[in-house]
């Protein structure tokens, strides 16, 4: 599996990825987006932006980078930061198929992009990211599982899934919803011939989503690396939009919410790649102090009181406007 390059690495951030989600594509749902963005939006600018995010996030030891097809150009910056350092091979590299990014460059579509996890998209999104990715995609993965998803039960998509496996690409899935923990068992049931489908899952999980937690180390317990998304929730343990409890900790640490925010998903057991969706290398740098955080018992325990009930997370979510 391409995780074993990670478990080489020595340096504190090699467990932190990167995720493209908030620079491939002009419009997202973060919070604080027109503040890091700006107002050049334009296809050079974004690659721009992401080539030196890949850089600087390269340069401080991170060795996970994350995209989708959906994630408008992201695959496209990718591919072509790889093409320009071919020297770099320590690498894992993750796409994800499942959604169709329909938003044509803009901020205000109507709809920004469509979910369908057919064998027809899978084939079609398949040959798109090879095209750009070649070789270099080591991870191929199921966007946004959720209990309801055919991609659960579809035997024709499973085969050509494990066809992909055993030419070497590691096939992996993600969740979202208020019933994440019920589609990471439902996954971890999917069988080809006998061997498990699925080798990663990527999942959201941070102080106040916590209800994937209990599968999450089901996963890992059956040998899947856990790479978890939105640590951040989408901006909201930013400053200055994170909750008292957590800016209360973060100055008693010295650093900043985002950072305190991603160590409490660094240390729990089961993660395997905590993922940094920052859209400027100075957050960038200031997610991957996360990898020093050290959080006493205290501390811990005030920020348990953050959690959520999972639908109300949802739906707070579902509420953020595309920026």
């Amino acid at each position: 599996m391409p995780f074993t390059r990670l478990a080489t690495a020595t340096t504190p951030t090699c467990h932190i990825g990167l995720g493209l989600a908030a620079v491939g594509r002009p419009g997202y749902i973060n919070l604080g987006r027109d503040h890091d963005l700006g107002e050049d939006r334009s296809v050079e600018a974004l690659h721009t932006r992401t080539h030196e995010l890949l850089d600087a996030a390269y340069a401080q030891g991170v060795r996970y980078f994350d995209a989708a097809r959906s994630y408008g150009r992201s695959e496209e910056f990718l591919a072509d930061w790889l093409k320009a350092r071919p020297d770099i091979d320590d690498i894992v590299v993750g796409s994800k198929w499942g959604y169709i990014y329909t938003a044509d460059w803009t901020t205000d579509a109507e709809k920004h992009e469509v979910k369908d996890h057919s064998v027809q998209t899978y084939e079609r999104q398949r040959a798109e990211s090879t095209e750009l990715l070649g070789a270099r995609l080591d991870l191929y993965q199921i966007h946004s599982v959720t209990p309801d998803s055919p991609a659960l039960t579809d035997k024709e998509l499973h085969a050509k899934l494990a066809e992909a496996a055993a030419q070497g690409t590691t096939i992996g899935f993600s969740t979202s919803g208020p019933a994440q923990a019920e589609a990471v068992r439902a996954a971890l049931a999917v069988t080809v011939d006998g061997e498990p489908l699925f080798r990663t899952v990527q999942s959201t999980y941070n102080a106040l989503e916590t209800s994937a937690a209990p599968a999450l180390a089901e996963a890992h317990d059956a040998g899947l690396t856990v790479i978890v998304k939105e640590g951040m929730a989408n901006g909201r343990l930013a400053d200055p939009y994170a909750p008292a409890a957590l800016k209360t900790v973060a100055a008693e640490t010295g650093l900043g919410c985002d950072a305190v925010a991603l160590a409490l998903v660094l240390r729990q057991p089961w993660a395997g790649v905590v993922l940094s969706g920052a859209a400027t290398t100075n957050h960038l740098a200031s997610n991957l102090h996360a990898a020093v955080v050290d959080l006493d018992e205290d501390q811990l325990t005030r920020l348990s009181g953050l959690v959520e009930e999972p639908r109300t997370y949802w739906e707070k979510r579902g509420q953020l406007p595309w920026h």
